[in-house]
């Protein structure tokens, strides 16, 4: 019996939702293996997981917190990704909205003007980061998954070299900033937790970005570009404008990230402001299809992995490093799910 890879001329509807859930479910699944090596209950180990990310509502807040700033990067990476500008910088992007936030946040001023500047900066500072591998792209051909991977390297190098140097906190000794002032902390939204206005900002940006994306004339353009850029052409659609401007509204929305980092959580800058939520960014894109409402669900799965593997760890022994393991498998899976979104095996000689 053979069969034939024949493409699909119709997707059904609840393949969206089915899709992302399959995936994680296969991850979790394929990972229970590695939970068993370890030596550990695979049901007793996701229990453990699962209830120190929503066990409470302190649990619950800080799952929400962590899974802020990936919000913020899979927008990003979503967005870019439409117009297939292949954003992997998300990371230095965020790390240079950061940085951007702390400097105008250390300036005395009131609360209000000093978290406004704080975010037109951020945002600004991730924008002119992802400029870089946008004009190299549309300018001199050059392949923008490379050049925007390597300047994760710069930024981060350069952030090091700043807090090792001229920018290290004089107080603390320690190679980190100084921190804002207290009044550009960003307001708590329930006490005793560190929920943070930036949550409340990330979880009403992807809606934001969604009817950009699916309402607005750019969100056209960038869609189509994506889809079909000669034809994009032929229609007046000029597209290496479109990318540039995407690539800007990419590096913003990466540079928001950086900025709740700073303001909400950290309240200064050092080396391990981001456990690499930049690369979370494109998993948790891929999982969403690059829908932005999807991001948050995908977002909140993945900040759940990583707050509840800290805890897994502790009380089963399985090493945390398992959450990165999960991400990546899932991944792949939804990789491998997305081969039939756009394809189905057919029995050659029979019926579909």
């Amino acid at each position: 019996m053979m069969f034939r890879l024949e493409a699909r001329t119709t997707t059904p509807a609840w393949f969206n939702v089915a899709l992302p859930v399959a995936a994680i479910v296969a991850a979790l699944v394929l990972c229970s293996g590695l939970i068993a090596l370890a030596g550990a209950g695979v049901f007793e180990a996701y229990g453990v997981m699962f209830s120190a990310a929503f066990g409470d509502s302190y649990a619950i807040t800080e799952t929400l917190v962590r899974a802020t700033p990936m919000i913020f990067t899979g927008l990003a990476v979503a967005v870019a990704f439409r117009a297939r500008f292949w954003n992997i910088g998300a990371e230095g992007q965020l790390l240079a909205g950061a940085m951007a936030a702390c400097f105008v946040g250390a300036f005395p001023m009131p609360g209000l003007l000093a978290m406004l500047l704080m975010t037109l900066a951020g945002a600004a500072a991730g924008a002119a980061v992802a400029f870089v591998p946008a004009v190299l792209r549309v300018r001199f051909k050059v392949d923008d998954v490379v050049s925007s991977l390597l300047l994760n390297s710069i930024i981060f190098y350069a952030l090091m070299a700043l807090i090792e140097t001229v920018w290290k906190d004089p107080f603390s000794g320690y190679p980190i900033s100084p921190p804002i002032e207290d009044a550009a902390n960003f307001p708590v939204l329930m006490e005793g937790t560190r929920l943070h206005l930036g949550v409340l900002v990330a979880l009403l940006a992807a809606p934001l970005v969604w009817l950009v994306m699916t309402r607005t004339v750019f969100g056209f353009r960038i869609k189509v570009t994506g889809e079909n850029p000669q034809a994009a052409r032929y229609g007046g659609i000029r597209v290496e404008r479109v990318l540039v401007a995407t690539a800007l509204f990419s590096g913003a929305l990466a540079g928001l990230a950086g900025v709740g980092e700073v303001g909400g959580v950290h309240f200064q800058v050092m080396s391990d402001i981001s456990p690499g939520y930049g690369y979370s960014g494109i998993v948790i894109a891929m999982l969403a299809r690059l829908n932005p409402l999807g991001v948050v669900p995908a977002a909140i799965f993945l900040a759940a992995v990583m707050t509840g593997a800290e805890a897994m760890s502790r009380a089963t022994g399985v090493p945390a490093f398992l959450s990165d393991v999960i991400q990546g498998t899932a991944l792949l899976a939804m990789l491998v799910a997305l081969l039939f979104t756009a394809y189905r095996l057919r029995r050659v000689g029979g019926r579909a």
